[in-house]
């Protein structure tokens, strides 16, 4: 069976939408390690718990853009493909 030329792009094209998808795991991980801190933070200094949740939350969203930059990847690979 001989795979043809858009045969290939898609078969790739899926496989790398699934390992652009491997970049949700390293957000996920950094925002469950920075929640940890920032709650043992809290713990320590209840007084700071406005600025410590701040900064906190500030850090998540920017670690949360690396997964939602894979996932764009990952849609544009199956539903738009520029290859194809």
């Amino acid at each position: 069976m001989m795979i043809t030329g858009i045969e290939l792009i898609k078969a790739c094209s899926a496989i790398g939408a699934g390992l652009a998808m491997i970049a949700g795991i390293g957000p996920g991980i950094g925002q469950g390690y920075a929640a940890g801190k920032g709650a043992e933070a809290v713990g320590r200094q209840p007084e700071a718990q406005g600025d410590v949740t701040r900064t906190m939350l500030l850090g998540a969203a920017v670690a949360e853009t690396t997964g939602i930059y894979g996932l764009i990847v990952a849609m544009i690979l199956l539903f738009a493909n520029p290859f194809i």
